[in-house]
């Protein structure tokens, strides 16, 4: 299942994702996040944006005091690198080399600020980060040694 948020009031948006968080995932010891890249760009970015929103973090979000080994969410980035730290791998790129259906036909990330602000085209955008959320899902399904992870008949998108 993949649920997401839109629209234009960042505030709202990300007070909806906090509550979804807090009612439904808030344990850490039994959920955590996954993505590509998440910690170094996906969380510190929310986490800036409640900071700035003057929103609170949910527990999930809270790694102050933390050890690195302490902290639960999985990065396809990190995952693939296996340990080394000297080059960076696109989701296009690990989607490609590992035969899971690219997220980036129709927009990049590069893309996101130009469609949104010029082209006025929010459903775009969301469609473009829903294929990013999937193509996760189908990577660490493959990670965990799953050979065909996910069909799109096994998810299902809600706005």
């Amino acid at each position: 299942r993949v649920k997401s948020f839109s629209g234009d009031n960042e505030k709202e948006l990300l007070l909806c994702f906090s509550a979804l968080i807090k009612k439904s995932f808030n344990d850490p010891d039994h959920y955590n996040f996954c993505g590509h890249n998440i910690r170094e760009f996906d969380i510190p970015f929310i986490c800036r944006r409640l900071l700035i929103n003057h929103l609170t973090f949910p527990s999930l979000f809270d790694i102050s005091g933390k050890r690195p080994w302490e902290i639960s969410d999985i990065d396809t980035l990190q995952l693939w690198r296996f340990g080394d730290f000297k080059n960076y791998t696109s989701l296009k790129l690990l989607a490609e080399v590992l035969g899971i259906p690219t997220p980036k036909a129709d927009i990049e990330g590069k893309d996101v600020c130009r469609v949104y602000w010029v082209e006025n085209d929010l459903p775009r955008i969301v469609e473009y980060c829903q294929k990013d959320v999937i193509t996760v899902a189908r990577l660490l399904l493959r990670f965990k040694g799953e050979e065909q992870p996910l069909t799109d008949e096994e998810i299902f998108c809600s706005p």
